[in-house]
């Protein structure tokens, strides 16, 4: 079996109506132009599945319930695809798990109803299965679903399977084991509010076995791990169309270089240039990041 080709991702997969407008982003009491609409599949597992399939990665997806709605939109999006969706939870008692998200630029602005879904005390996502991640060279995993996510950590660590996470604070389970720690700027600024970048990344060094990664937008992206120094890295220049799915994507980015056995900074490289691409063209499902596109960003630089 070619573990280098086959990956393994649980977390949240939705159904995401996304609105690009025409001349800038909502204003209180004034009309605004749709200039695209789009209902395509979504979520940090989602967008993550759609990325690797197009760098030609085999995914085995697990994590959110698929639903009424959303199931045949995902059924229909992934059936010429490289992705396995046949552990989703099908239920029939609503229309699934959806998104909404205005666009313009730089600016987004996402709605959904994750406060009550949370809140509600019902687990509406999967659990994860030895039998879908062994074979895998790599996995993700989204750190939102409480004991589930902690189990695939651990059938991971049991199967010898490095895993990338994505905003795992310095004292969670999900970050000492992780392989790759993707941390971005919003997560910094909310958990360790007033912290420089520097020493939040410091503090991520020292508590992990892997490396972390923070990206800041267009600012340098900072990583390292535990012994070693900070490095940093400059995103690289592309025109913004929008940044919907940009830290997903520099997440299967991650996750494709963990399968490729990168070194760290050939890995956030790597990320990097998938993310620009993906920030450079809407919608992302639509026109992911081509193997080929990667490359030749990279060695524009």
């Amino acid at each position: 079996m070619d573990t280098d080709n086959r990956a393994y991702l649980f977390g949240q997969i939705l159904g995401t109506h996304s609105f690009l407008l025409k001349d800038g982003f909502l204003k209180p009491d004034e009309y605004s132009e749709i200039s695209e609409q789009y209902f395509l599949p979504g979520g940090e597992t989602g967008t993550a599945a759609t990325v690797l399939a197009s760098l030609g990665v085999s995914i085995k997806m697990d994590g959110t319930q698929i639903r009424t709605e959303v199931a045949p939109m995902l059924k229909e999006f992934y059936r010429d695809k490289t992705v396995d969706i046949s552990s989703l939870g099908l239920l029939q008692d609503d229309a699934g798990i959806m998104d909404y998200v205005v666009i313009a630029g730089l600016v987004r602005s996402p709605m959904g109803r994750f406060a009550q879904l949370f809140s509600s005390g019902k687990r509406w996502w999967g659990i994860p299965k030895e039998e879908d991640i062994s074979g895998c060279g790599a996995a993700g995993i989204d750190p939102f679903f409480g004991e589930e996510s902690l189990l695939a950590a651990r059938l991971c660590i049991e199967l010898g399977v490095p895993y990338v996470t994505i905003d795992a604070p310095h004292d969670s389970f999900l970050h000492r084991h992780a392989a790759v720690n993707a941390v971005s700027r919003e997560c910094t600024s909310i958990r360790y509010k007033g912290m420089p970048s520097e020493a939040v990344l410091e503090l991520m060094m020292s508590s992990g076995e892997g490396l972390t990664v923070i990206t800041q937008g267009g600012d340098d992206m900072l990583y390292g791990r535990n012994g070693g120094k900070i490095q940093r890295m400059k995103p690289f220049d592309v025109s913004v169309k929008s940044t919907l799915g940009a830290g997903d994507t520099f997440k299967a980015g991650c996750i494709y270089g963990l399968l490729k056995h990168m070194n760290d900074d050939k890995l956030v490289r790597f990320a990097s240039a998938c993310s620009a691409i993906a920030i450079s063209r809407f919608p992302l499902p639509l026109y992911p990041p081509t193997l080929s596109e990667v490359q030749a960003l990279i060695n524009q630089k």
